[in-house]
């Protein structure tokens, strides 16, 4: 099996190509190369020496006659720009987004039209197709049946690749699925130039040190799951056997990622809790009118049914998606905010 991960060093593509590394096996059958593609490569990561790895860098529409070279097995679409760099550049996040997975697509097509496998291809969507407009609010609890109306170009763009994944599906050039992420909190390393970027930062930085501006009112209710949990979603849905029985993918629907509803406010108290006041006291909340227009355009609260009956849960509360982090990352998190951590460990999970 030959499986190709776009955005291989991005932080969910190296934690898929982790977690693939360790099986080293999809769908119950050994992966005989897995190949990582990205702008950008990590020359120094355990994945790039592993011998079954192949790297291919540069942009992904000037790369596919190498990442097609030999038949494609599974495509796990990762790669993308993200939200608020979408909304700064229309241009950026339709050629990055729209014109690269329609390309992708397209060169899954000819391998299957020349009689080599039909790739099963995921695709990683986002939250952020949903939207409240104002002739059509959103429910207080969404589901795969909700009526997309993102609100942002970043929405709109992973809508139009849902709907192009679905239709290369219907008419047989690729076994599609996609999953819909949730916010992904905690993310380690740098800051990125996602709207949601903060809801990582306003724990990632204090545990480290560093001050951190939370950039919505702390009410706010924010869908999130934690690295670990999306991670295992994206690989259930890669792995699940079409079918209407128990652990089966029924139908085309996306699925939602199970998502954990909490506000701001609940997540600055975990850290305080967990980390000490003067962890805690290392955020600030200043108000940004434009990254709080994006975030709280997107639903909080889901029905988790469609996820459910894949065998996917939801993290059980904030403090165990703070938990996990430092338990991941200990040597990103300061000396006295670790301490206070594991001083804490007995504490109850709220």
């Amino acid at each position: 099996m030959r499986i190709v991960i776009t955005g291989g060093f991005g932080f969910l593509g190296r934690q898929v190509a982790a977690r693939l590394l360790e099986t080293r096996t999809l769908c119950g059958a050994p992966i005989d190369r897995l190949v990582l593609a990205d702008r950008f490569v990590q020359a120094d990561s355990p994945a790039a020496a592993d011998p079954l790895v192949d790297i291919v860098q540069g942009d992904l529409i000037d790369r596919l006659d190498e990442l097609f070279a030999e038949p494609v097995d599974v495509l796990i679409h990762l790669a993308s720009a993200v939200s608020a760099e979408c909304e700064a550049d229309f241009d950026l996040g339709m050629g990055a987004n729209v014109d690269t997975t329609r390309a992708l697509l397209e060169a899954a097509r000819a391998q299957s039209a020349s009689g080599g496998p039909t790739p099963l291809v995921v695709f990683s969507s986002s939250v952020a197709v949903y939207g409240s407009d104002p002739a059509l609010p959103l429910p207080p609890v969404v589901s795969e049946s909700t009526l997309p109306t993102p609100r942002s170009s970043y929405g709109t763009q992973k809508l139009v690749c849902e709907q192009l994944v679905a239709d290369y599906t219907r008419r047989g050039f690729v076994d599609g699925r996609v999953a819909r992420l949730m916010t992904v909190s905690v993310r380690p390393g740098k800051p990125n130039a996602a709207a949601s970027g903060f809801l990582s930062g306003i724990i990632r930085e204090p545990l480290a040190g560093i001050p951190a501006t939370c950039p919505v009112r702390p009410d706010l209710r924010v869908a999130l799951a934690s690295p670990r949990r999306t991670v295992e979603g994206i690989l259930r849905i890669a792995e699940a056997e079409r079918g209407d029985g128990p652990g089966q993918l029924v139908g085309a629907m996306p699925v939602n990622l199970p998502a954990l509803t909490v506000t701001v406010a609940e997540m600055l108290a975990t850290l305080r809790r967990v980390a000490g006041d003067a962890v805690a006291d290392l955020v600030t909340i200043a108000p940004d009118r434009d990254v709080e227009a994006i975030v709280g355009s997107w639903p909080a609260v889901f029905d988790n049914a469609r996820a459910d009956a894949l065998g996917l849960e939801p993290d059980p509360s904030s403090e165990s998606v703070v938990r996990d982090y430092i338990d991941d990352h200990s040597d990103a998190v300061a000396a006295t905010a670790l301490l206070a951590a594991r001083a804490t460990r007995t504490a109850p999970i709220d």
